[in-house]
């Protein structure tokens, strides 16, 4: 169909006007769509600068029910070093019970474990120096018997030279010391008044040397068995004893952590055989020597161990307080969410409704506490349990 030549230009000017009205409509929809972002959403301003986004949640009723909220508070956390060192004797309660002579072992007469008390009989030895020892007292005694005889023989006649009774007396008198040196001399190895005098009496001796425990404590190693030829200071020793009260516990930390350490800081210690126990003790000692090719050197603590639970050999976890507590901004453990990325947040809120996330850095943790060093104020209104809940309602996708 064919319009007139005017009638064309009227209807194209119409048909232009028509579609920009239709382009400005379109462009006005456009725009008003992506100015409205939904609620989990960053505003357009927080979009350009992905720095300052926030990511923040709107909770249903329902939905709070499952998170608790408080205050941001303080805590008093204590400073501490950890570290896995082993468990040991205490080298300074413990002994290795050599013979002081040299002798061949006739009884054994303690077993590995067993409580002994100081003094008490571990084995006896056949010593040739006690023997020596023995056989010169008994010769002594006898000595001492005849001039003693031939004193009171002269002193009892008549008519002798006053030169010969000195001379018995002098006699006499040398064998008296003789003897008490004898005596002595046995006495050294632990033979008693009563048994000396039981061998001056009987005139034999007695090869058996016994051996005894020098403290009290419990058997912690046996070598000792008859027959054996044991000699003073010669490993290894027969028996050692050791008092288990206490152990030594042994850490090795970095050279670069060696001015946090200080004789007599508290320590608390922790083995597998006993994850619920602590066993508590105290820095005894800082060892001089860093070992070249670790770069640690030996924390040495002592830990009470009046039951004896703590063996040799047990790996354990030491805890070291270096410094006093320090008072900081703390969170509940359950109120901060370590993300996929590694980051750590928490969600804050105002009006117990809308809930921001806020990046934080943590520090120290302890009972259950964490240590807020930047992104939280004292006094905020925080999530203290279910923050997983909320970082998880913000990774999930919009339901349709």
């Amino acid at each position: 169909m064919q319009f007139p030549m005017h009638v064309n230009k009227k209807f194209a000017v119409v048909l232009v006007t028509v579609g920009a009205a239709v382009a400005i409509v379109a462009l006005l929809e456009s725009g008003h769509s992506r100015g409205q972002a939904p609620a989990n959403s960053p505003s357009p301003q927080a979009a350009a600068n992905p720095a300052q986004v926030e990511p923040s949640l709107d909770l249903s009723p329902s939905q709070l029910n499952a998170i608790k909220i408080a205050p941001v508070g303080t805590y008093e956390f204590p400073v501490e070093e950890e570290a896995v060192g082993s468990i040991d004797y205490d080298e300074d309660l413990s002994v290795q019970v050599f013979p002081d002579y040299q002798g061949t072992i006739i009884e054994v007469l303690g077993q590995l474990g067993m409580e002994v008390q100081k003094d008490q009989p571990l084995y006896t030895i056949k010593s040739p120096d006690l023997i020596q020892a023995e056989s010169n007292l008994i010769a002594a005694a006898a000595t001492y018997v005849l001039t003693k005889k031939e004193l009171d023989r002269v002193q009892g006649l008549g008519g002798v030279a006053e030169r010969e009774k000195e001379q018995a007396t002098s006699d006499e008198q040398t064998a008296e010391g003789a003897l008490k040196a004898a005596r002595d001399a046995v006495r050294v190895f632990g033979k008693t008044d009563a048994e000396i005098d039981e061998m001056i009496a009987s005139r034999k001796i007695d090869p058996a040397l016994v051996v005894r425990s020098p403290i009290s404590g419990k058997i912690t190693t046996k070598n000792a068995q008859p027959g054996w030829l044991v000699q003073p200071g010669n490993l290894p020793a027969p028996y050692s004893v050791a008092d288990v009260t206490k152990k030594w516990m042994l850490a090795n930390v970095m050279e670069s952590e060696i001015p946090l350490f200080e004789l007599g800081q508290p320590v608390q210690v922790r083995v597998i055989s006993y994850p619920d126990r602590v066993f508590t003790g105290k820095v005894s000692k800082i060892y001089e020597t860093v070992d070249p090719d670790t770069h640690r050197v030996t924390i040495r603590s002592e830990i009470a161990d009046p039951n004896d639970e703590l063996h040799p050999g047990m790996l354990a976890n030491f805890v070291i307080r270096v410094r006093g507590p320090v008072e900081s901004t703390a969170l509940p453990a359950n109120g901060v969410v370590r993300e996929s990325d590694g980051t750590m947040t928490a969600w804050v809120t105002t009006d117990r409704h809308h809930f921001v996330q806020r990046v934080v850095k943590t520090g120290l943790r302890k009972d259950n506490e964490v240590q807020i060093l930047e992104g939280l104020q004292r006094g905020e209104l925080a999530v203290t349990d279910g923050a997983v809940f909320l970082s998880n309602l913000l990774e999930a996708p919009p339901s349709d």
